[in-house]
């Protein structure tokens, strides 16, 4: 099921890429460097064989807001993301730390600190998207990237790190369909706010390279742009993901983005049992919970599953309302 497979790949690249954040270039292969080995999940940099980091701390936060509310609570998702903050996570962003332990209302936060630091183009909302995109692909294109929007901005005052979301939303909701996400591309960047079309549409292009990046892939565009390129130069799910931790720097997020993107393309049945076996997630704030694969996989099924009828729209009635202002 690609559902499965978009929100499990992004635990398991998150989890495969964690050891080796901040490392050189091809770390992993110099590792592992046949596919295959049992303990490629090895852990290590403060984190046990496959745990899982913040990112998908945070997609979880977020998927487990959307399956209770049936719809976008943007209030609800930010005390969420607070509680978590709260509770001393292992890792966590500055940017998102400085946001969320503010004191400041959900909705001006972000505004607040983007205001003040002029820094809000991180990768840490593309990073935990993988639920929320499940959740609003049988929306279509226009309510998956205002829903990744609005979602990004709880925590991103930039709309660089809006559009970024907005558009791995719509890749993930056109591999879903069974679709190839790389030909639909050039109508996706047509979505994307005009201010910020071209510098994705450079890093989206199919010669760019994650080499040419000018700036840090803990940014969003060439976070963005290193997790299509590991998908338009393999063939499967693992050589994505392998591929993803083996461009070094921010290894965790951009094989998590990549997971997602390739587990929506190739679905759950590509990925090894040796990554997911060891796969865990804890849950600051939450009472202690630790969820394992299965649980993440009752979750994707949760968000694609049918809503109830006459629920309110994909984003809830009052943000509708917002939409429109």
């Amino acid at each position: 099921m690609t559902a499965i497979g978009t929100v499990l790949g992004s635990a398991v690249g998150d989890a495969l890429g964690a050891p080796f954040e901040f490392g050189p270039e091809g770390a992993f292969t110099r590792r592992f460097p046949a596919p295959g080995h049992d303990g490629e999940m090895c852990g290590g940099g403060g984190w046990d064989p496959g745990e899982a980091t913040d990112d998908t701390q945070m997609a979880v936060l977020v998927g487990e807001s959307l399956v209770r509310h049936g719809r976008l609570e943007l209030p609800d998702v930010f005390d969420r993301f607070r509680r978590w903050a709260a509770a001393d996570p292992k890792d966590i962003g500055l940017q998102t730390e400085a946001v969320l332990t503010s004191g400041d209302p959900w909705d001006l936060a972000s505004a607040l600190h983007f205001q003040a630091s002029q820094r809000g183009a991180g990768n840490g909302s593309l990073m935990r998207a993988s639920t929320s995109a499940v959740f609003f692909a049988p929306h279509g294109r226009d309510a998956t990237m205002s829903a990744a929007r609005r979602i990004a901005a709880l925590t991103h005052g930039d709309r660089a790190a809006w559009e970024g979301t907005a558009i791995l939303h719509e890749l993930i909701r056109v591999a879903l369909l069974g679709q190839d996400p790389l030909t639909a591309l050039p109508e996706t960047l047509d979505a994307v706010h005009p201010g910020h079309r071209a510098r994705y549409a450079t890093v989206l292009a199919d010669g760019w390279h994650p080499d040419l990046a000018t700036e840090f892939n803990g940014a969003v565009w060439p976070c963005l742009g290193s997790a299509v390129w590991a998908l338009r130069t393999t063939g499967s799910f693992e050589d994505a993901v392998r591929a993803a931790v083996d461009l070094g720097g921010d290894t965790d997020t951009v094989a998590a983005v990549t997971g997602a993107l390739a587990g929506a393309v190739y679905g759950d049945a590509a990925l090894p049992a040796r990554w997911t076996g060891p796969l865990h997630v804890p849950l600051p704030g939450s009472g202690g919970r630790v969820l394992r694969a299965a649980d993440l996989a009752d979750l994707a099924v949760r968000l694609a599953g049918p809503r109830p009828a006459g629920e309110p729209g994909p984003a809830g009635e009052r943000q509708d309302r917002e939409e429109r202002r």
